[in-house]
């Protein structure tokens, strides 16, 4: 589950660095879900691992937040037209 949300995580970064160019913000309506559920795959993840191999689940757990704030937030400012 680890590996699966990291590469989730990677995945949804990407696609958010597309969706910060002009006239690519509407990515940010498939972006934001998109990420949402590699946040419940990492949570998942957490939960079902030993603490000592939660690092990955962790991270990939990050990188969707992260994602999740910075669609939002663009969707705030340019209403996902722009």
């Amino acid at each position: 589950m680890g590996l699966i949300s990291l590469l989730w995580g990677i995945v949804a970064m990407l696609w958010m660095i597309v969706a910060l160019f002009p006239l690519l913000g509407w990515g940010n309506w498939f972006l934001i879900p998109f990420a949402a559920i590699g946040a419940i795959i990492a949570a998942i993840g957490i939960a079902l691992t030993s603490p000592a191999n939660r690092g990955r689940a962790k991270t990939g757990l990050l990188l969707n937040g992260i994602v999740i704030v910075v669609g939002i937030f663009r969707l705030m400012l340019g209403g996902g037209i722009i």
